[in-house]
């Protein structure tokens, strides 16, 4: 399914800017690009159409001996982060070309994927927000557990899908919708309304929706 194209860039943090009348505005400045073209994917020699794009260079002596085959047919350098953005017409886009934030403006609607932050081990309450048991009534020494989680003889088992205690966190998400308040293509900034995924210097896709 074709999309719309995107760039990869590093959350730096949040903070906030003042708007036109003055009010206060929260914002996510993510640093992005420039991301240069390192392969353009055709229907004809690869199945589907799509660009790849890398970010955060590395020298050369950190990237494997077929990143570095690879890598080098663009001549822009060696990258850690490669992604691929399915589009419609990948042809409009040379090898070695750089995708910036000019492909962004004020009030654009734009989706934001990342690694969201890892909270390790989490029990039912943190990670499904359950209830919890009685504070009272004879409860001893099992307030935040889950209680009963199975069946009798039928079905005899617990069903899958049960919301447990696990691993919370750590996802691929995209977050939909979000504004953009401000491109500063000097600085290779984008300003975000609100939050997006993941911590400080995450790896994140923005690309255009709609």
């Amino acid at each position: 399914m074709a999309g719309t194209l995107g760039i990869l860039g590093r959350k730096i943090g949040m903070t906030r800017i003042f708007g036109d009348d003055g009010a206060i505005i929260p914002v996510t400045v993510i640093e992005a690009g420039p991301c240069p073209v390192l392969q353009v994917k055709t229907k004809a020699g690869d199945g589907y159409e799509a660009v790849q794009i890398g970010f955060d260079q590395i020298p050369e002596r950190k990237a494997t001996k077929p990143e570095r085959g690879h890598m080098a047919k663009a001549a822009r350098g060696f990258f850690r982060t490669l992604r691929e953005i399915r589009l419609a017409a990948p042809a409009e886009y040379e090898l070695g070309q750089d995708v910036t934030v000019d492909i962004f403006a004020p009030g654009d609607k734009v989706k934001v994927t990342g690694s969201s932050k890892g909270k390790g081990f989490q029990g039912v309450m943190k990670r499904w927000n359950f209830k919890g048991l009685k504070a009272t009534h004879g409860t001893e020494k099992a307030h935040r557990s889950g209680g009963s989680i199975g069946h009798n003889t039928e079905p005899g088992k617990v069903m899958k899908g049960k919301k447990m205690a696990g691993h919370m966190g750590a996802k691929t998400v995209t977050c939909l919708g979000l504004e953009i308040v401000d491109v500063r293509p000097e600085d290779n900034l984008i300003l975000i309304k609100g939050q997006v995924p993941g911590s400080k210097n995450a790896v994140l896709m923005v690309r255009k929706q709609g």
